[in-house]
């Protein structure tokens, strides 16, 4: 009994941990959505799709959980979208080992400036822009620490509403502020 109530307070304390906020780095500047993003020259010069930048890390709990969310993000808007993602512990992986590991066919960039350009502070995270690099989303990809709960799919709600004539969507605050593994070595909370 003494066991079964260890691991359920660790359960608990562990989603209670997830549900925290990831601290706001000091030196943090933020960006505003509708900013134009300046993109390295291997994204920069597509504008055909909209983009959307998949901030990772393999060794992060929170992206490993998210890692099925995205995939299916990717089989039903990838005609439509251009995903990248975005590893930022490059330590440790190549970009084969990242699209072998998680059974991706994507391009993986190792580009820690793109979490500064975007606003970025924690993996993982979703930034969708428009076909012109504007902002259209930065942000959670649900409040749900394994992403299934469908009326909290921020970053899927996103995508739905760049495609339905730039619809403006207000998120409230699950959607807009980091949770999980702080920047540069997603360590944690």
């Amino acid at each position: 009994m003494l066991l079964l109530s260890a691991v359920s307070a660790l359960f608990w304390y562990n989603e209670w941990v997830y549900h925290l906020p990831t601290p706001v780095p000091e030196n943090y500047k933020p960006v505003s959505q509708g900013s134009i993003i300046k993109l390295n020259s291997l994204l920069e010069a597509d504008h055909t799709k909209p983009l959307f930048l998949h901030f990772f890390n393999p060794d992060c709990p929170c992206s490993r959980f998210n890692i099925t969310n995205f995939k299916s993000l990717v089989k039903r808007y990838g005609h439509k979208v251009k995903f990248v993602i975005v590893v930022m512990n490059n330590n440790l992986y190549s970009a084969k080992q990242i699209r072998d590991k998680f059974d991706l066919d994507l391009p993986v960039l190792f580009d820690a400036s793109l979490a500064t350009s975007c606003g970025v502070y924690s993996t993982p995270q979703a930034v969708l822009l428009d076909q012109d690099h504007v902002l259209y989303y930065r942000g959670n990809y649900n409040s749900s620490r394994y992403c299934t709960d469908e009326k909290t799919s921020y970053a899927k709600i996103a995508l739905a509403g760049l495609f339905n004539n730039h619809e403006k969507i207000f998120f409230n605050q699950l959607a807009l502020r980091a949770y999980g593994c702080r920047l540069p070595k997603c360590t944690g909370q």
